[in-house]
């Protein structure tokens, strides 16, 4: 047979069972009609509104290493939203965490392992445990608070300039004791 013949009859065949099975061809032409009506009268009650464009900060995967992935994890927690596009939708950008608590906290302690010759931090560090160990073997009354500043730091200028205290009060403050067990 050839094709047309095939459809010609297959169309007859279709149309003598629906034309028998008027009710079962009201159904199937009323229910598609019912679904549609229940969608324009919900379309017509909640009319549509206008949203902007959303932009997610970029989150690593664990490919990218532990530190960018966690950090993606814990910084993005609420998954906020942006108008305008996040700087690290750049294409080659893993992470834009450089600026972070967690980033620089270990590239200072990389740098302070990597570079401890050049470095003046070890000794620095050597001087915390000189006074950790002078801590733990008195009672902490012989610190001063002259102990807990920086060499050559700008402390005592600030007092007198800046508070106008005489001299002689910001020497009596950087000499006086200080007692670790009460602070």
């Amino acid at each position: 047979m050839a094709f047309w013949t095939q459809l010609g009859l297959l169309l007859w065949k279709n149309f003598t069972y629906r034309r028998r099975q008027t009710f079962q061809l009201l159904i199937e032409v009323a229910w598609p009609l019912f679904i549609f009506f229940i969608l324009i009268s919900v379309r017509l009650s909640y009319p549509p509104y206008e949203q902007h464009e959303c932009h997610f900060p970029n989150k690593a995967m664990p490919s990218a290493g532990t530190l960018p992935w966690i950090q993606g994890i814990i910084c993005n927690a609420n998954n906020p939203c942006f108008r305008y596009p996040t700087p690290g939708e750049s294409p080659g950008i893993v992470g834009n965490f450089n600026a972070s608590i967690v980033s620089r906290l270990f590239s200072d302690a990389r740098r302070l392992l990597l570079y401890s010759q050049q470095d003046t931090s070890i000794k620095d560090v050597q001087k915390v445990l000189g006074k950790l160990r002078q801590l733990g073997n008195s009672s902490g009354l012989d610190l001063k608070l002259r102990d807990f500043l920086i060499d050559n730091e700008t402390f005592s200028d600030f007092l007198h300039h800046n508070v106008s205290m005489p001299s002689s009060a910001v020497e009596e403050l950087l000499d006086a004791g200080v007692n670790l067990q009460q602070v």
